[in-house]
């Protein structure tokens, strides 16, 4: 298990409005040598507002952001934050947005949408990370089409940390991947465990299956292959501590859990839903009577540390891990908190030079496993 993210960096500005500079598609540059990192400002459930005003908070702590989207509409939502003109912030236009109810594949035929501007920011070395609260197939097609893989990996996952025992446990694939082989998790282990070795020191962080049992025998086909495949593993990249079940997620019990996409996504959402019914079920009790409201002021400042613990916003966003760049996909519903936080988040492990590191020890620990 582990605790959690910071980053630095000056600005640019329109003179003629005294706005962040408008960008379209022509030179950003960098300040002091630190990229900025590339924000889908259009993108999630509630567009603009919540993504300006977390660009704003992730500035005001020292993060450069690209803000890409409308410039208008940026710019008057700007306008909404005073002192926003001397943040490095700025704006890179780009009208075109998938909407979450359009499809994933539309990033083929439209160029200009904002996450692809995004990506390619990123992948023409603008930009240290792409970051997007909008449509999650898009971002993750617009990544794997724009910044390709990481030579050796077979599908890129979706890595989100979750809430456990201790700090939190480190989960993928969370809905990138349905059907999967054992491969597939097998390289996910050895790349969740090199995030887990630069972005929070753990030197030999221990991995679980997750399966319906402890027991090396049980489980699916898929289980099986994979388990003794992670067992062959051992030594070569990943700490392999065996089969995990469900409960063992927020005990902390391993470092990180792999398990397909499916399953993964139902884990989280299932998460999400229970950390929502069992925090009302606590508002209700507090409520029921006066010495349980007396009681509930006593308790407070405890239950507001552990809102915090449980809320997906503290997390930000959660990283596509296998593509060669920095891609973050965040929730549609994402409020201007998680956008700060990711955007914090992404600009850490671009500075910790998490892909190439990820690109090293993903290819020495493949060679000494084939070399066995």
């Amino acid at each position: 298990m582990s605790a959690e993210p910071d980053p630095t960096s000056p600005a640019l500005t329109d003179a003629a409005s005294g706005h962040p500079a408008s960008v379209a598609g022509g030179t950003v540059v960098s300040r002091g040598g630190v990229l900025p990192v590339a924000l889908d400002a259009a993108g999630g459930d509630h567009g603009a507002p919540p993504n300006v005003e977390g660009a704003v908070l992730a500035a005001r702590a020292g993060v450069s952001v690209l803000l890409v989207g409308d410039r208008v509409k940026l710019h008057a939502e700007l306008g909404r934050h005073a002192g926003s003109a001397s943040l490095p912030l700025e704006v890179v236009d780009a009208p075109d947005v998938i909407g979450m109810d359009e499809h994933a594949t539309d990033v083929r035929r439209r160029p200009g949408a904002s996450i692809n501007v995004c990506t390619r920011l990123v992948k023409e070395g603008r930009a240290a990370a792409a970051v997007s609260m909008g449509h999650s197939g898009a971002t993750m097609a617009s990544a794997l089409l724009t910044l390709g893989r990481i030579r050796g990996v077979e599908r890129p996952a979706i890595l989100t940390h979750l809430p456990a025992r201790g700090g939190f446990t480190t989960m993928l694939d969370v809905g990138a991947n349905a059907d999967v082989r054992a491969v597939y998790l097998a390289q996910w282990a050895q790349l969740a465990s090199v995030y887990l070795r630069v972005l929070e020191g753990r030197e030999s962080p221990s991995v679980g299956l997750l399966s319906i049992g402890e027991e090396e025998h049980k489980g699916s086909a898929l289980v099986l292959e994979t388990h003794a495949l992670l067992r062959e593993l051992h030594g070569h990249g990943i700490n392999f501590h065996g089969n995990v079940e469900g409960r063992d997620i927020f005990l902390g019990t391993t470092d990180i859990v792999v398990t397909d996409g499916f399953t993964g996504n139902v884990c989280l959402k299932l998460a999400e839903g229970e950390a929502k019914v069992l925090f009302g079920w606590v508002r209700d009790a507090l409520q029921s009577s006066l010495k349980s409201r007396l009681g509930g002021l006593m308790v407070r400042g405890a239950l507001r540390g552990l809102a915090e613990r449980m809320d997906p916003s503290t997390y930000g966003a959660s990283i596509l891990i296998g593509v060669r760049g920095l891609a973050f996909i965040g929730h549609g519903s994402a409020d201007a908190r998680a956008v700060k936080n990711a955007l914090l988040r992404a600009a850490r492990a671009h500075e910790a030079g998490l892909i190439g590191r990820l690109e090293t020890a993903f290819q020495e620990a493949s060679a000494a496993a084939a070399g066995n």
